[in-house]
């Protein structure tokens, strides 16, 4: 049928997702969206994706990993009747998203969004004066939809307040299972202590902050982009570059480490957070939507604009607290929500 299709052999419900995130894309949308697709999948859903790589696509500007889907509504209209779907959920506000959403309106079905990540401020921060229509844009999609999904009341609050309707909390997660700190990795050891920033190295993530503290022992960077190289020619005396890690060698190299450093001011969650809380390190990062949704303040981290001052604090909280804090996040309880949230078009 030229869609990607992660069908059940129960065939219980099918739901369509509509996103412009698909892989090779590293982004957290994508790690949404994969355990999502999972956690569906073993409960007997049939779930179908309209996703990029089925249509022609240019590389966006300034985020050549991101490719944009051209001409695609009346291509997005052909699968949707195909399909059939019990729910219609658009996961991005891209070319894909604002194509099926026009598809829906001309039907009128009825589907729900999702509002991710602050996709304008990183555009800010790359292409400067566009902020204030890509909020109105933003608006404007998320205003047609049913619900809008979003995953913390801090971000529920901040959309509330400029206009937004029907909002809905729907909690991220961690692989709890997969996130364990691991006792003995198989990895030479570090100076002690350990502090780590693992993010892609894009400007909106501001690894040059983190780069730039003065701290004891090893500032370990884990994570890549195409900036990388520059950065390791200006910061790599002070700090030990690896590059991007997954699966059980992120974990591993988690493990040598004693305390995340995080200095993103633009998350709306932070994925990262709960997965370096789940391997048993304290968090130490601004006092920003995501991090201050998550962090319990001398429990589990600390908040602050002085992030050397916190990451040092840092060293003297309990890697159990992080563990606890890490279980109250999991994919199963955000599938719940997702589901419940859903809106069944028959």
């Amino acid at each position: 049928m030229g869609i990607t299709d992660i069908a059940s052999p129960k065939k219980m419900k099918k739901i369509l997702l509509v996103t412009d995130a698909w892989a090779p894309q590293v982004n957290g949308v994508v790690r949404v969206q994969d355990a999502h697709i999972l956690a569906l999948r073993a409960r007997g859903y049939e779930v179908a994706v309209i996703e990029p790589s089925q249509f022609f696509t240019i590389p966006m500007p300034r985020y050549p990993d991101i490719r944009l889907a051209l001409f695609a509504r009346r291509r997005v209209a052909k699968i949707l009747e195909e399909v059939h779907p019990d729910a219609i959920h658009l996961m991005t506000e891209g070319p894909l998203g604002w194509a099926a959403r026009s598809v829906c309106k001309e039907k009128k079905l009825p589907f729900t969004t999702w509002y991710h990540s602050h996709f304008q401020l990183y555009v800010n921060i790359r292409l400067r004066g566009l902020l204030r229509p890509i909020l109105a844009l933003l608006r404007r999609f998320h205003l047609a939809a049913v619900r809008t999904m979003v995953s913390t009341e801090s971000l529920k609050r901040e959309l509330e307040s400029v206009g937004y309707k029907n909002i809905v909390i729907v909690p991220l997660g961690v692989d709890i299972r997969h996130f364990v700190r691991n006792p003995s990795p198989p990895l030479p050891p570090l100076p002690k202590p350990v502090f780590a920033y693992f993010s892609r190295l894009d400007p909106e993530k501001n690894p040059e902050e983190f780069l730039k503290l003065e701290l004891p022992g090893t500032k370990l960077v884990i994570g890549d982009s195409r900036a990388r190289a520059r950065l390791e020619k200006i910061y790599g005396k002070k700090n030990k570059f690896v590059g991007a890690k997954h699966g059980q060698e992120l974990v591993d190299w988690l493990s040598l480490c004693d305390v995340f450093v995080f200095p993103s001011r633009t998350e709306t969650f932070g994925l990262v957070v709960v997965e370096a809380l789940a391997c048993g390190l304290p968090v130490a990062a601004h006092d920003v939507m995501g991090p201050r949704d998550i962090v319990t303040e001398g429990k589990d981290g600390y908040l602050s604009d002085n992030l050397q001052e916190v990451a040092l604090k840092c060293l003297a909280l309990s890697r159990a607290d992080c563990r606890v804090k890490a279980l109250q996040y999991s994919w199963e309880r955000s599938t719940d929500a997702f589901i419940k949230n859903l809106l069944p078009i028959h």
